[in-house]
């Protein structure tokens, strides 16, 4: 839990349950693990929850923690900034229960002046949950507020209506964690099924190419007798589509390659769709290119691994090399992309 950050889409993160478990191949090597093996195996939120197995590679026993204690943090945050909640666990893993997910719900609708972003790769848990909530948890909600010692209908009266009536905070973002085409087909169409405000999608690590046209473009998804729409924003209103795709290479000691051309082409998905797209990081591994003032790999003293995709034309042009996430930036063909979504009203 930090009021601060260095990831990229957030201003910081927000951990009242810490704890997870491997559901794909974008968990083998997850960050949070390492450091709850390692430097935070001591601290009360994290011992015993990750160990390193036989190669030496953290991974999360599946066994899930609720920190009280932290559990009203937001609320003593003045300064409005968005919040990743549960960056070292998945509110919606299967092992959490409900009561603890009504408790976080409780202090995003009591916060109205913090945007709080929700990322997992179970969207069939969290749909069937919010699903509950519009039907009557919502009552639940607001009672954990009261519980808590707060008035909801002082501290934001518009907020849970809008919890009981729509099903959604206005102030919370919903996102899922893909990691190539098979997880994005998986997980998307159950988020496209929650309202939200926002809804997002971070492909990061990205493990392989992704074609995200159908979820960004919705004459693609639903037109298939051409236009009906008299207007385009008939179009875009009637039917509901991805609002930000966040983009990022691997990092770590056993971070796999990502191509370049995987990046570059969810982000010309984007732009083609009018979609905000934010290139996190290469990671460890990068184009040359990327990285300005590289020492030429040859250079006395100098060694950097290669790995080569292979290009449109079926040779082996796109190379990236292990140059380290400390010196491989953000830059994707030169530009950094800062992209952020518009909130859905």
């Amino acid at each position: 839990m930090a009021d601060k950050t260095k990831i990229e889409w957030t201003d910081a993160t927000w951990n009242p349950v810490t704890g997870c478990s491997l559901v794909s191949e974008g968990c083998r090597y997850c960050y949070a693990a390492d450091l709850a093996a390692s430097r935070l195996k001591n601290h009360h939120s994290r011992k015993g929850l990750a160990k390193r197995n036989a190669a030496g590679v953290a991974q999360f026993t599946g066994e899930v923690r609720f920190n009280e204690k932290w559990i009203d943090q937001p609320l003593h945050w003045r300064k409005p900034r968005r919040i990743f909640v549960c960056a070292h666990a998945d509110l919606f893993h299967e092992s959490v229960p409900d009561e603890w997910i009504d408790k976080v719900f409780a202090v995003m609708a009591l916060c109205p002046q913090h945007t709080f972003q929700v990322l997992t790769k179970r969207p069939e848990r969290m749909r069937r949950y919010l699903s509950d909530v519009q039907a009557a948890r919502w009552m639940v909600i607001e009672g954990e507020a009261r519980a808590m010692g707060f008035d909801p209908n002082a501290m934001n009266a518009a907020g849970f209506e809008r919890l009981a009536n729509k099903g959604f905070l206005p102030n919370v973002w919903l996102g899922v964690s893909i990691e190539d085409q098979p997880t994005a087909d998986t997980r998307i169409p159950y988020l496209m099924k929650i309202p939200a405000a926002v809804r997002f999608v971070s492909a990061e690590p990205l493990l392989g190419p992704v074609d995200l046209t159908r979820h960004l473009d919705p004459c693609l998804e639903h037109c298939t007798h051409g236009c009906c729409a008299e207007h385009e924003w008939e179009c875009y209103s009637m039917f509901d589509t991805l609002d930000w795709v966040i983009v990022g290479g691997e990092s770590g000691d056993h971070a796999r390659a990502m191509d370049p051309q995987w990046a570059r082409a969810l982000r010309d998905q984007c732009s083609a769709a009018g979609v905000s797209f934010l290139f996190k990081q290469w990671g460890v591994w990068a184009p040359r290119n990327a990285v300005p003032d590289l020492p030429e790999w040859n250079a006395p003293g100098i060694q950097f691994d290669v790995h080569a995709y292979p290009s449109k034309e079926g040779d082996a042009r796109n190379f990236v090399w292990r140059i380290g996430k400390g010196r491989t930036g953000r830059l994707l063909d030169g530009v950094t992309h800062d992209g952020f979504p518009e909130v859905r009203t």
